[in-house]
C-alpha cells in the first residue's frame, strides 16, 4: 500500500493570515492550529480526502511545539520556509501538498512538483464531516 499524500503546513503563514492576536503568543496560536489539523488527518482538506499525512513546520517561538497523533511538527533549524523546500525534495514522486500563502514559497515548491492551496483550507472553524 503506497503512503497517503503529505500534506505540509506552513505555521506561520497560517496562523499570520487571520489578525486574531496572535503575535501575543506565537507558541500557543501555533498549538491552536495543530490541534485544529488533528482533524483533517483522516478526513483530509477541502476537495482533497483523506487520510493524509500532516506535517506543521514551525519557527521561530513557536519551535517548541511538540507533535499529536495525528500530526507530526518539524521545528525549522532556521528558516521554516526553506524546511518545507527540504521536505518537498525528501518527498520524491510522493503526492505533496503545500499550505501557505506566501508566493516566493509556491513558487519555490512548486517547481519541485508540489500542490499548493491557501491557508483558508485548514481555517475552517472545524474539519469537513466524516462522510462515513
Amino acid at each position: 500500500m503506497s503512503a497517503p499524500p503529505l500534506v505540509i503546513v506552513d505555521a506561520a503563514n497560517v496562523v499570520g493570515s487571520v489578525p486574531d492576536g496572535w503575535w501575543r503568543d506565537r507558541h500557543g496560536a501555533a498549538e491552536r492550529l495543530r490541534d485544529r489539523l488533528v482533524g483533517y488527518a483522516e478526513r483530509g482538506l477541502p476537495g482533497r480526502p483523506g487520510p493524509v499525512e500532516l506535517v506543521l513546520v514551525v519557527e521561530g517561538a513557536a519551535r517548541e511545539v511538540e507533535s499529536v497523533p495525528g500530526v507530526r511538527v518539524e521545528a525549522a533549524s532556521g528558516s521554516g520556509d526553506d524546511r518545507i523546500v527540504e521536505l518537498v525534495a525528501a518527498a520524491g514522486d510522493r503526492p505533496v501538498l503545500v499550505v501557505t500563502a506566501d508566493r516566493e514559497l509556491r513558487r519555490r515548491v512548486g517547481e519541485r512538483g508540489a500542490q499548493v492551496t491557501g491557508p483558508r483550507s485548514v481555517r475552517d472553524p472545524e474539519p469537513p464531516a466524516d462522510p462515513r
